[in-house]
């Protein structure tokens, strides 16, 4: 079946059978390695994207039911070879350890500054909850997104 969908600012169309999901039509089709599996099961964030601005976990998500949407990758957010904030953020705090989640956790951050460009660290805490990180213990990573938080409103 076509699938049709808008990924990182492009429109871009190929072919999947019912059960493929998402992430492997990113990863397969679309040669978008950035996002990774980790669990396969929507628990551990490794794979989330954005559609239609709003994070998922790509692994839950049928690539059919991605259909005529917009999907934001870890791909789609830096400019050429200028890092977005976040990415940057998380390099200058050592929020990126083995990097293996990093892509997850800045997608969230990516989302949750789009909605609310000040957050409290509790809020930074919540709109991580569905990420899992084994290497730097999360406190570099809330560092990194208050740090982008103040870059991306002018502050620092």
């Amino acid at each position: 079946m076509k699938v049709r969908l808008t990924v990182n600012g492009r429109p871009l169309e190929g072919e999947a059978d019912a059960e493929t999901r998402l992430l492997d039509f990113l990863r397969e089709d679309l040669q978008l390695t950035g996002t990774k599996e980790g669990c396969g099961e929507g628990e551990c964030g490794a794979c989330t994207v954005l559609i239609d601005g709003q994070p998922v976990n790509s692994c839950l998500v049928l690539a059919l039911q991605a259909d005529g949407s917009d999907v934001l990758t870890i791909e789609g957010i830096a400019d050429g070879d200028t890092l977005h904030p976040i990415q940057q953020a998380f390099v200058e705090t050592g929020g990126v350890q083995c990097g293996f989640c990093t892509p997850g956790f800045i997608m969230a951050a990516y989302a949750l500054l789009k909605a609310t460009p000040n957050p409290t660290d509790e809020e930074i805490r919540s709109a991580l909850e569905g990420n899992l990180c084994r290497c730097t213990g999360y406190e570099r990573i809330v560092d990194a997104i208050r740090l982008a938080a103040g870059r991306m409103q002018g502050d620092a």
